[in-house]
C-alpha cells in the first residue's frame, strides 16, 4: 500500500506593503528554480520587492530543514504566487483645507518549496485483514439519568 508523503513546505508573507504587480515581476523570475540559484538571483536584482521575497524563500528553506530534515541543495521552488491584500487608505492634506486620498496597496506572497530527493509515495508494510487487531464491538449504552445528568444541579 502506498501512502503519500509530504514533500512540500511553504512560507507565507501577509500584508507586505507593495503592489502585487511589482512583486509578481520578481516572483516570475524565480518560479521553478533551485534554492541556491534563487538566492543569488534575488540578491542581484535591483527591485525593492526582492528583500521580502528573499526572506520568504529563506524561511521556507528553514521550514524544510526543520520539519522534513531535508538538505537545502535538494530544494526547488515548486509554486510561488502573489495575491492582492487589503488597501490601506490615508488622506493627505491639500490646499484650501481639502484632502487627497492616498491608497497604499498590500500583497500576500506564498512560496512553496519541494524536496526533489524525497519520493512522493512511501510503501507501508502490507498487513492482511486477518492480522489486524479486531476491535471490541460491544455496544455500551449511555444513561444520562443514572449519573445525575443535567437535572442534578444544586
Amino acid at each position: 500500500m502506498l501512502n503519500k508523503r509530504t514533500t512540500e513546505v511553504y512560507a507565507l508573507g501577509q500584508h507586505i506593503s507593495m503592489s502585487a504587480h511589482k512583486a509578481r515581476r520578481v516572483i516570475d523570475q524565480i518560479r521553478g528554480r533551485s534554492y541556491e540559484e534563487t538566492l543569488m538571483i534575488l540578491e542581484l536584482m535591483p527591485y525593492r520587492a526582492c528583500y521580502p521575497i528573499f526572506k520568504l524563500v529563506y524561511s521556507a528553506a528553514a521550514n524544510a530543514s526543520f520539519n522534513m530534515g531535508s538538505n537545502e541543495a535538494n530544494l526547488v521552488i515548486s509554486k510561488a504566487e502573489v495575491n492582492e491584500g487589503t488597501i490601506v487608505k490615508r488622506s493627505k492634506p491639500r490646499a484650501r483645507g481639502r484632502s487627497f486620498a492616498i491608497q497604499k496597496p498590500t500583497c500576500h506572497i506564498t512560496v512553496v518549496m519541494k524536496d526533489i530527493s524525497l519520493d512522493e509515495y512511501i510503501e507501508t508494510d502490507s498487513i492482511t485483514w486477518s492480522q489486524k487487531k479486531k476491535k471490541d464491538t460491544t455496544m455500551s449504552y449511555y444513561d444520562m439519568y443514572s449519573n445525575g445528568g443535567t437535572w442534578d444541579k444544586k
